[in-house]
């Protein structure tokens, strides 16, 4: 092995040092909280409990990453869908709406949507995952189109003239070269999702977002800032790895 070699697999390995770092801090509070407990009381003397104990912190941390999963899933199958389509010869005309539809998702507030949306749905995951959904979609929308259509036109010109048909374009030239800014958009969107999805808590969802709602509630700061603390380092662990991601497809 050259020692070029070397060097790229040690930068590599390098380049997921803070993921995994992010990572064990955060299996460390969940599983480690307890020992913490004398650290919360300096902060919150005057509360019964400092330990949010309603539910295992891991257990919320799981479902945390379901809905936002969920959710991110849905909005990164229809906002690239629904890009690929208006960039196509036959959808150009609907890509204001697609662009406008996207960009009203994500000004709408969520609170809004999950009022709204409650009465139809019932309390719960449900109505969490569509005001993520909606709040999602424009990142993802955006840098899809902007990925697709920063692609030099002789590039496209040459592809045609080895005899691609328009779907082999598509996916061996088009979706490889705007990865990058496609995959930027959708680490925009899912670490805004992941804050956002703390909401829910507030119409039964189970989020890491309970403990916060309960210290709000009972006006204990000890609470919500083991709901805050969590819900920063698990974005911080997907922020990092998906930004990784994306300097892998840069290559």
């Amino acid at each position: 092995m050259t020692s070029t070699t070397l060097s790229r697999s040690a930068g590599s390995l390098t380049a997921w040092l803070f993921p995994v770092i992010w990572l064990m801090l955060l299996m460390g509070l969940i599983l480690g909280m307890p020992q913490l407990e004398t650290l919360l009381r300096a902060i919150e003397p005057s509360s019964r409990e400092v330990l949010y104990s309603r539910d295992s912190l891991l257990t919320l941390l799981i479902s945390h990453i379901l809905v936002v999963g969920v959710a991110s899933l849905l909005a990164i199958i229809i906002g690239v869908g629904a890009s690929i389509l208006v960039t196509r010869p036959w959808g150009r005309d609907f890509l204001p709406l697609v662009s406008q539809l996207a960009s009203i998702g994500q000004t709408f507030p969520p609170v809004a949507v999950l009022a709204l949306a409650v009465p139809w749905l019932g309390f719960g995951t449900v109505p969490t995952i569509m005001a993520l959904l909606l709040y999602g979609l424009l990142p993802i929308v955006r840098n899809t189109l902007v990925g697709i259509q920063g692609i030099e036109p002789a590039v496209l010109e040459a592809a045609r003239g080895m005899g691609m048909s328009p779907r082999q374009r598509l996916w061996r030239v088009e979706l490889p070269l705007a990865a990058p800014v496609i995959v930027a958009g959708i680490r925009t969107s899912i670490t805004i999702n992941i804050a956002t999805a703390a909401i829910g808590s507030t119409i039964g969802a189970k989020t890491l977002g309970d403990p916060i709602i309960a210290g709000i509630v009972n006006g204990n700061t000890a609470y919500i800032l083991q709901g805050a603390v969590l819900i920063a380092l698990l974005a911080l662990v997907v922020d990092s790895s998906l930004e990784r991601l994306g300097h892998l497809f840069s290559r």
